[in-house]
């Protein structure tokens, strides 16, 4: 199995490079995954990295129960799209989240 290859034909899919992509698919193939991260799962948690918060202060900061927002990261459910388009920006543009909600 070429992992480079599967990577980035669904980094091409998505439209953007995912962080972590390369690695899932090396424990699936190694057969160490048994946890299923979709793309927004992935991008949420980075940017909230990216931005160097906690998931308290990051839920906070979007006016989400932290709750909420441990339930998107783990994948009990998808976060809605316009909190993945604030993800998006704050992901590109880190200096507007921050000017504007920090």
């Amino acid at each position: 199995m070429d992992i480079e290859k599967i990577a980035k034909a669904i980094e091409i899919d998505a439209g953007e490079t995912l962080p972590g992509i390369r690695e899932s698919l090396q424990e699936m193939v190694d057969g160490k995954s048994v946890d299923v991260h979709t793309p927004e799962q992935i991008m949420l948690r980075a940017t909230r990295k990216k931005l160097g918060l906690s998931q308290l202060n990051f839920a906070q900061l979007i006016h989400t129960p932290v709750g909420t927002l441990r339930d998107w990261e783990q994948g009990r459910y998808d976060p809605p799209g316009s909190v993945m388009c604030l993800i998006k920006i704050a992901d590109k543009r880190p200096e507007v989240i921050k000017e504007v909600l920090l």
